[in-house]
């Protein structure tokens, strides 16, 4: 999960060059553009997701791209220039063989295409003090994650710290954390809203995972609201 902070102003200008010149070359060197969004609540940052089949293969694609690619060495100017920060970068794994982002049902939107879905996808990431383990991943999906379906909640994807080596240093990544990320779609921020306050609400969610939380994370949890840029393969 990599977090760009931009140059005010510029996010736009950033991802119309990547919708049209880094999405298909990054795919054909052996990665995948999983999802991109627009921060709903700050201007200035773009969020995206990029996948890979394992770890080993993470460095072959990057050097692939990075290194011996045209369209990086083409664009790479342009696109540095629109940002401030670009080491906001979570390497994970998926939290449970197949928790992560569901092979897209249709064709990645075209270029040129325009954002219309009105959806959000938030993306909520907790911090621990040590690995995320059995005991609390089946606590998300035992208390968790029904206690957010019940509230309107759409569920996409769940991840966890990958801690393996990072074998491509000319991209750095938060290393030494222990976070547990997952993904949740809503048809709009109105259903949003409602998801908030149906679990503000709840007498589960109050007396029995907000505690859970409070005792295990080193930190608050941290959301994000985000919007799908146009050629996103996630969509809500």
């Amino acid at each position: 999960m990599r977090q760009y902070t931009l140059h005010p102003g510029r996010r736009d200008t950033l991802i119309d060059l990547f919708e049209r010149h880094l999405i298909e070359p990054q795919n054909a060197a052996g990665m995948e553009v999983l999802a991109h969004f627009r921060d709903f609540d700050a201007p200035d940052r773009f969020v995206w997701f990029r996948g890979f089949r394992d770890l080993a293969a993470r460095g072959e694609a990057l050097s692939a791209f990075y290194l011996h690619g045209t369209a990086w060495r083409e664009h790479r100017d342009a696109a540095n220039a629109t940002m401030i920060d670009s080491d906001n970068v979570l390497l994970l794994r998926e939290a449970r063989p197949g928790s992560g982002f569901a092979p897209a049902r249709s064709p990645r939107p075209p270029i040129d295409a325009r954002a219309s879905t009105p959806a959000m996808v938030c993306v909520t990431t907790y911090s621990f003090g040590r690995p995320v383990d059995d005991a609390f991943l089946d606590f998300f999906e035992q208390a968790i994650a029904p206690a957010a379906t019940r509230a309107g909640a759409k569920l996409l994807a769940a991840y966890a710290s990958e801690h393996g080596h990072n074998d491509f240093p000319q991209l750095p990544v938060r290393e030494g954390e222990n976070v547990f990320v997952w993904v949740a779609a809503f048809a709009s921020q109105a259903d949003h809203e409602r998801h908030f306050q149906a679990l503000s609400h709840s007498p589960r969610w109050r007396d029995e995972v907000q505690p859970h939380l409070s005792r295990c994370l080193v930190k608050p949890a941290e959301v994000r609201r985000l919007t799908p840029a146009a050629r996103s393969l996630v969509q809500g």
